[in-house]
C-alpha cells in the first residue's frame, strides 16, 4: 500500500504549495467543530460559541503541540530539545513538521477554557462538546501521515499487509545513515536490508485512526444515551481514558526513534498518567455526587416529617384546651344554683 498521489495537492513552486496533510487537518477540524456545534444545539445552547471560540482553541493547540515536540528528546539524535536549544529560531518553523498530540490536546483545552471564561460559559460543558470533536479530528488528520509516508512502524514480515515506504522517507534503522537532513536522515543502500518494493511496514497511522474513530463513536453514544446520568466533564474524562488507552498499545508501532523515558516511550508514560488520573477523577466525582444526592434526600425527608410532627402536636394541644374549657364551663354551671329556675 502506497499513497496514490503526491503530498502536495496544489504546487506553487518546487516544494511549496497546498499540502494534502494541511487539507486533511482542516477537514478534521471542521468535522469536529460541526459535531460540537450540533451537540450544543441539541442541549439548547448557542452553537455560535463553537465557531467563535474555535480560532483560540486552534492557536493554543498548535502552540501546545509544538512545545511538546520542541522539549522532547527523541532517540538517535533526531530533532528535539538538544537541537532546538542550539537553533532557537527553528522552533517557529512548524511547516517543517514536529507536532505532538498530547500537547495539542492540552493547548486546545486551555483555549476552550479561556473562551468559556470570557463568554461566561461553563467550561466542563463545552469541553464535553470538544472532546469527541478532538478525537474525530485526529481520526481524519492521521491520513495526512499516510500521504506523507510517515508515522509507520517496523516491518510487518508479511507479503500482503503493510505500507511501502520509499527510501527518501525511511528512518533509522531502516536505512543506512550517510548524513543528516532537516526531516530525518539521508538514506543510502537501504535496499540491501529492506528492499523498497518487498518490505512492508506497519501502518501505524491506520491503527490510530481506527482507534480514534472507535473512541469518537463511544463518546458520542455516551453523550446521547446516558445524557441524564452523566456529570459535566464525564465525556472529557472519557476522552482522557479512551484515547491514551489505545495509544499506549499502538505506541509500539510508532517510530523506533521516539522519545523514551526509561524503558517506555514518553507517550506511553503520558498515556498511563491520563488513564489512571482520568479514571480516578471520573470515579471520585460520581462517588461524591452520589453521596451529596443521598444527603439531600435525607434532608428532604427530614423536612417533610417535621411539619407533620408539628401539626400532630398542635392538634393534641388544641384538644386539651377544648377539654379544659368544657370542664371549666361545667364547674361554673354547678356553682350558680337557680340559674335555670
Amino acid at each position: 500500500m502506497r499513497p496514490p498521489f503526491n503530498p502536495i495537492l496544489i504546487p506553487f513552486s518546487p516544494g511549496f504549495g497546498i499540502h494534502w496533510y494541511g487539507v486533511l487537518i482542516v477537514v478534521g477540524i471542521m468535522a469536529g467543530a460541526y459535531y460540537a456545534a450540533w451537540r450544543a444545539r441539541q442541549d439548547g445552547e448557542n452553537p455560535d460559541h463553537v465557531w467563535n471560540g474555535i480560532i483560540l482553541a486552534i492557536v493554543f493547540a498548535i502552540i501546545g503541540a509544538r512545545l511538546y515536540h520542541v522539549f522532547s528528546e527523541p532517540a538517535g539524535g533526531a530533532m528535539g530539545w538538544s537541537y532546538y536549544r542550539e537553533h532557537p529560531i527553528e522552533i517557529l518553523y512548524i511547516w517543517n513538521g514536529g507536532l505532538g498530540i498530547y500537547g495539542a490536546a492540552l493547548g486546545g483545552a486551555l483555549g476552550v477554557m479561556i473562551y468559556a471564561w470570557y463568554a461566561k460559559l461553563r467550561p466542563l460543558q463545552w469541553l464535553d462538546y470538544g472532546a469527541p470533536a478532538m478525537v474525530l479530528g485526529q481520526a481524519i488528520g492521521r491520513w495526512g501521515n499516510f500521504i506523507n509516508q510517515e508515522l509507520y512502524g517496523p516491518p510487518t514480515g508479511s507479503s500482503w499487509w503493510g505500507l511501502i515506504i520509499d527510501k527518501d522517507h525511511r528512518i533509522l534503522p531502516y536505512c543506512a545513515e550517510v548524513g543528516h537532513r532537516l526531516f530525518g536522515y539521508v538514506c543510502s543502500n537501504s535496499d540491501q536490508l529492506y528492499p523498497v518494493e518487498t518490505t512492508l511496514f506497519h501502518p501505524t497511522f491506520l491503527y490510530e485512526s481506527l482507534w480514534c474513530l472507535l473512541v469518537f463513536v463511544a463518546l458520542a453514544l455516551m453523550a446521547h444515551k446516558w445524557k441524564e446520568k452523566l456529570l459535566e466533564g464525564d465525556i472529557l474524562w472519557g476522552y482522557l481514558i479512551g484515547y491514551p488507552l489505545g495509544r499506549f498499545f499502538i505506541e509500539q508501532f510508532f517510530r523506533p526513534d521516539a522519545w523514551k523515558i526509561g524503558s517506555l516511550a514518553a507517550a506511553q508514560w503520558f498515556a498511563i498518567a491520563c488513564v489512571i488520573g482520568g479514571a480516578a477523577t471520573l470515579i471520585a466525582r460520581h462517588v461524591l455526587a452520589r453521596r451529596a444526592a443521598s444527603a439531600e434526600e435525607v434532608s428532604a425527608d427530614a423536612g417533610e416529617e417535621a411539619p407533620a410532627g408539628v401539626a400532630e402536636g398542635t392538634s393534641e394541644e388544641n384538644t386539651t384546651e377544648v377539654v379544659e374549657e368544657a370542664s371549666e364551663s361545667s364547674d361554673d354551671a354547678v356553682s350558680e344554683p337557680g340559674a335555670e329556675a
